[in-house]
């Protein structure tokens, strides 16, 4: 159960980060949401006036600073940390600008890596603690004009393996979610180039995929892939990663 944990969400401006702040407030948890979007935070907290905000670019060292001292002042403290803030590049990697990957790297991994680290000293004077990554299916296989993104994705999803056994020690439990399509406006705020026509996948609700995430976080999963989807992507990567690169292919000559 979440009831009276403290829980810091990122990216609760929208898609999945606004929902898993949502869900965690109806499980009763005390929430702190944070996104760079002042007007948005302003929306989540009139949809659910229990939720604290704090404005920020969670890549900012300064930023995570004071959201955790937010986090010890206005919560008392922290028992979860939700990392759901990320975004996206699409375009050939040899003619992308070098500023895109470090965008892309800043964002999607080195701020929630860095985030995690900095929260440890809270985490451990938790009764319960744990950190959540929220990663991508793309992080077990990637997919061509996608390569920033699958490379911090990859990143993330080791981190969460070696967080997860170097922490056990320490009682503070990782879960990686590892995401499929899902329904959020990565496609809006592209750090570079727009969506290849070829790319299908009927997104999962983003309270769904949620309300995934929850429930393995509630009974201490290791990682949570919502969507059968998602899951049949996994599988695929996993013992035939040829099949997902020649479809891939195949509709790229088809759709172009």
């Amino acid at each position: 159960m979440l009831a009276d944990l403290k829980v810091l969400v990122t990216g609760a401006s929208s898609g999945v980060g606004r929902a898993l702040a949502l869900a965690c407030t109806a499980g009763h948890a005390r929430v702190l949401a944070t996104a760079r979007r002042a007007g948005r935070l302003a929306d989540l907290e009139r949809a659910a006036p229990s939720i604290a905000t704090f404005a920020g670019d969670i890549t900012d060292s300064d930023t995570r600073t004071r959201l955790l001292a937010e986090a010890r002042d206005r919560l008392g403290g922290l028992d979860i940390v939700v990392a759901a803030a990320g975004g996206g590049a699409i375009g050939p990697f040899h003619t992308g600008n070098p500023a895109t990957l470090r965008t892309i790297m800043e964002l999607d991994f080195f701020a929630p890596a860095e985030l995690a680290r900095s929260s440890l000293p809270l985490l451990a004077a938790s009764r319960d603690p744990a950190i959540v990554l929220v990663g991508s299916i793309l992080g077990y296989h990637p997919l061509p004009l996608h390569a920033e993104y699958c490379a911090a994705k990859a990143a993330l999803t080791s981190l969460a393996r070696s967080l997860r056994i170097e922490l056990a020690a320490e009682g503070i439990d990782v879960l990686l979610a590892s995401l499929g399509p899902t329904e959020s406006e990565f496609w809006d705020h592209l750090a570079a180039g727009e969506r290849p026509r070829w790319s299908a996948g009927r997104p999962l609700s983003a309270e769904s995929t949620a309300a995934a995430i929850v429930a393995a976080l509630v009974n201490r999963r290791a990682e949570v892939i919502p969507g059968w989807q998602a899951r049949s992507y996994r599988l695929a990567a996993r013992i035939c990663p040829w099949l997902i690169d020649a479809a891939v292919a195949r509709r790229r000559r088809r759709i172009g």
